[in-house]
């Protein structure tokens, strides 16, 4: 797929004021710091697309971007910020909760994981919940770039060996690099696919 354009459409914190859902919808979720607006910005090819800053827990809507005018990219809220307040926390929590829940346009819901690290509570605690909502779900291990081979392939193999404990079958892997745009034909080619097999909630 060659992204032609890509718009910012909005910005809530109310799924019911997110745009009609007429159009197949790919959100992105991970922990706070993940690597998730660069991210973002490097699959639409555009530096500024996704606000992106050095401070976690930064997004706090949920943010739909129109792409080739024929699907919406979607950038939730990250969960697992432990700075932020109780109170804080809870409502991102519910929002996210809504939105996996409630959309019935959405396609895939790309969980993304940070390579350098090995398996995370609060990471297995959302893939674990997110698998049981009937949405298709897809990991991106960021920051691959970070590491030499070696690391990388024995972090990748502890995850995989991980949720095969609560898994029969392990959801699409992809491999990704901001900074070397690395997994960004991959995905996209996935998304065009999806689109194509008109796959999405059950």
């Amino acid at each position: 797929m060659k992204i032609t354009s890509a718009e910012f459409i909005s910005s809530y914190a109310d799924v019911k004021k997110c745009p009609a859902p007429d159009l197949p919808e790919f959100a992105f979720i991970g922990r706070s710091n993940v690597g998730k607006s660069s991210l973002i910005n490097m699959l639409a090819g555009m530096r500024k697309l996704a606000k992106t800053s050095v401070t976690p827990g930064k997004t706090q809507t949920i943010n739909h971007f129109l792409m080739n005018k024929t699907w919406y990219l979607v950038d939730l809220p990250g969960y697992g910020y432990a700075s932020a307040s109780k109170s804080t926390r809870e409502g991102f929590g519910k929002m996210i909760e809504e939105y996996v829940k409630q959309r019935e346009n959405l396609n895939c819901l790309f969980v993304l994981l940070d390579s350098r690290l090995p398996p995370q509570a609060n990471d297995l605690d959302f893939i674990e919940w997110a698998g049981g909502q009937e949405v298709p779900l897809a990991f991106i291990f960021t920051k691959t770039d970070k590491l030499k081979q070696n690391e990388l392939q024995k972090n990748l193999a502890a995850y995989k060996k991980t949720l095969l404990t609560r898994w029969e079958e392990l959801p699409p892997i992809f491999l990704s690099s901001s900074e070397k745009k690395l997994g960004r034909d991959e995905i996209l080619a996935f998304v065009e696919t999806a689109i194509a097999n008109g796959s999405g909630k059950k």
